[in-house]
């Protein structure tokens, strides 16, 4: 390589280095920004974390001092007078609040749940509990359209909480007097794959006591 090759090759690297130089002086805070917000976006994430794990932990120490309490009115107040951070945890306090008068009072438990059902903020799994419950509690001004209707949006659906709107439905036809209905859906809540052991049981205990046939007895009893 000659002397003027390597001069400008020297010249060429130190104008590279210059303009470098400036390109750092003029936008190097934009690199500096950029690294403080990761920094800090990091850090917020976990302080947020922190908060929410601190929140949680709140909410379940304040839900079982409410449940240990002795007297099941103590124990009403005390759940209603939890302040729940977010629509789900207000969820699961009232669907405990219910559970604890669902004996003593079902009417105020029908109340609490018809509110958690209709209440649009409430995750859909929470208002779908809330339906159900409502639906099977005896001695509640609940009409028998009224259940019948909210529980027939439940058994469009799908997975185990259709199942288990089919079997209230099935309830309510027996109580209006038509077990042929009844015997129809439990029947097929027997033969239905997404059924549990514990419904199925039910149902055909059900089916059994109406004078209705299992699915398959049937076809078994030919066979023999």
């Amino acid at each position: 390589m000659s002397q003027t090759d390597s001069f400008i090759d020297e010249v060429t690297e130190e104008v590279r280095r210059d303009r470098l130089f400036l390109l750092l002086k003029r936008y190097g805070w934009i690199a500096i920004l950029a690294i403080l917000l990761l920094v800090g976006g990091a850090a917020w994430n976990e302080w947020r974390k922190a908060q929410d794990r601190a929140a949680a932990e709140a909410l379940g120490d304040s839900m079982l001092n409410a449940l240990q309490l002795e007297d099941e009115a103590a124990r009403t107040q005390a759940l209603s007078a939890i302040q729940a951070p977010n629509p789900a945890a207000r969820a699961m306090v009232d669907l405990l609040a219910a559970a604890e008068v669902a004996e003593t009072d079902p009417e105020a438990a029908s109340n609490r749940l018809i509110a958690l059902a209709d209440n649009t903020q409430a995750a859909p799994i929470y208002r779908q509990i809330a339906t159900l419950k409502a639906a099977s509690l005896p001695g509640t001004s609940l009409s028998a359209e009224d259940r019948r209707s909210r529980l027939d949006g439940l058994a469009l659906g799908s997975g185990l909480t259709r199942l288990l709107a089919e079997e209230q439905l099935a309830y309510l036809d027996v109580e209006a007097g038509d077990p042929e209905a009844a015997i129809g859906r439990m029947q097929q809540i027997v033969a239905d794959a997404g059924a549990t052991a514990g419904l199925r049981r039910r149902a055909s205990q059900v089916i059994v006591a109406l004078g209705g046939e299992l699915p398959g007895a049937t076809g078994d009893a030919q066979t023999q």
